[in-house]
């Protein structure tokens, strides 16, 4: 590799090039087994005699530094440096502190770690994904004549939409009756960043954003970067209580299709009520569909967007879910005097996505892939649904201890505890110490009294593990209730 190295004025240059290698191998830039230049090309590039180099390297080898190998070169020796020696002592050192903000924040939950059975919420089966078909859409990608579209983006000629917005536009159109054209969408690096965008044009330090109420902590974090005032709103049957949304929000951020945590579906009668909410309090509303492609039963209801007439809702939705967390792609479809400013503020933070991924996935969308793929994803999702919710449901499994919360759509299903007393946090640290990995949902409240449950997603598990899994929180749960027979 090349190693920077910087000479000062005509002094000793052995000892600058001494003490900048030992500084590289102490604070971790050059690990153990690391080769480093040959004396002579080290040489040739610093502009100064071979024994100079030599010389310094001597000395790094008299320390036990370097070591050589006949017929190979100069290299860091190993296990020269011990763990938390000089390299940890500088990575803690700093006096460099973040805002006060920060240290509120809290940190994300533990996860799965080692689990053997994993229910991960909002993880797809990355085994489900059509790799041998996105494998041949980069590469036809990245074919040169098509090289030319990976330039910086003009956003000026950019206002009918990119290729790939206006595919998601049809996308969202036909599978999600969003109404939008290509201008209407704006790309993004996931759902993540789409509200990063909504928030830095719609959101002033100090103005109010009610978030449901348990919820997607994340988004609630990420307001509260914003320097807004969070405020959680209850969440009950039919999704968002729209009377007990505080007056002076300015934004009011939603899971309708499959409420996060708990998976309810928003009522149509609460939908209406909500759009008349934001009418009169001039607020706006964003609704994040981020999973409902998955539809188990039910018919879907018209998202928020598609009921909207006066322009108050930004719709948010991602391939995350459908495809995969990695690619990065989410979107926004704003109103017409929303989608400049949301496209400057992409401008001014990240410039533009990935040409090569927006290519592929508008090529997979256009031919037809991702509707097929989401098809098949479904059959293998609902039969491990099926299976947990039976599991659930029943008596012998785990109906004595967990009561389900319908839902409709989605990767993962949410279950109440039944006994009061009986902690979910206590029970996931226990239940993961025993090799299954299930989240809590009291963790996922801000203001409202906490609820305590257990949410299962199905994206990380195959249908085999199920039961297994399931067999293990059973004991877990039994064992978590004192004074009972089969307690302990």
């Amino acid at each position: 590799m090349d190693l920077h190295v910087s000479l000062a004025g005509s002094g000793d240059l052995t000892a600058q090039i001494y003490a900048q290698l030992r500084a590289a191998v102490l604070d971790g830039r050059l690990a153990g087994g690391d080769r480093v230049p040959a004396s002579r090309d080290l040489a040739t590039s610093l502009s100064v005699s071979r024994g100079t180099v030599t010389a310094a390297y001597d000395r790094l080898l008299a320390e036990e530094l370097l070591e050589t190998r006949r017929g190979a070169g100069t290299f860091v020796a190993s296990g020269c440096v011990p763990p938390g020696g000089e390299a940890g002592r500088r990575a803690r050192a700093g006096a460099v502190v973040p805002t006060a903000l920060w240290a509120t924040i809290a940190e994300a939950a533990p996860g799965p770690g080692g689990a053997v059975h994993d229910f991960s919420v909002g993880v797809p089966d990355d085994s489900l994904f059509p790799l041998a078909t996105w494998r041949r859409l980069v590469s036809g990608t990245l074919r040169r004549g098509r090289l030319a579209a990976g330039t910086y983006d003009d956003p000026g000629a950019n206002r009918g939409g990119s290729r790939l917005e206006g595919e998601i536009a049809r996308y969202a159109g036909v599978s999600r009756s969003v109404v939008a054209s290509g201008a209407d969408v704006v790309t993004t690096a996931g759902a993540q960043q789409a509200l990063d965008l909504v928030a830095r044009v719609l959101v002033e330090p100090g103005d109010t954003v009610a978030v449901e109420d348990p919820g997607y902590t994340a988004a609630a974090h990420l307001f509260a970067t914003h320097r807004a005032v969070v405020r959680g709103v209850p969440v009950d049957g039919e999704g968002i209580v729209v009377d007990a949304l505080p007056d002076a929000a300015r934004l009011v951020y939603v899971t309708p299709s499959h409420q996060h945590p708990t998976g309810v579906a928003m009522s149509r009668a609460r939908r209406v009520a909500l759009l008349e909410w934001a009418v009169r309090h001039e607020a706006v509303i964003v609704e994040d569909d981020y999973d409902s492609e998955f539809r188990f039963a039910d018919r879907p209801l018209e998202p928020l967007q598609s009921l909207d007439r006066d322009g108050r809702v930004v719709y948010v939705g991602s391939f995350s879910k459908s495809l995969l967390p990695g690619l990065r792609v989410g979107y926004a479809i704003a109103p017409a005097t929303l989608t400049p400013a949301l496209r400057e503020a992409k401008r001014v933070t990240v410039w533009d996505g990935d040409a090569v991924t927006h290519g592929a996935l508008a090529d997979f969308l256009s031919e037809g892939h991702h509707a097929a793929h989401v098809k098949r994803a479904t059959k293998v999702y609902r039969a491990r649904r099926d299976a947990l919710l039976e599991a659930l449901d029943s008596t012998e499994g785990l109906g004595e201890w967990l009561e389900v919360i319908p839902s409709a759509a989605g990767l993962h299903v949410c279950a109440l505890l039944r006994d009061p007393d009986l902690d979910d946090v206590a029970i996931a640290e226990q239940a993961l110490a025993a090799g299954v990995f299930v989240e809590p949902l009291s963790v996922r409240h801000l203001e409202q009294r906490a609820r305590h449950g257990l949410a299962f997603g199905v994206g990380g598990i195959p249908l085999t593990g199920i039961g297994p899994a399931l067999t293990v929180l059973r004991g877990v749960l039994s064992s978590s209730r004192p004074g009972r027979p089969d307690g302990g």
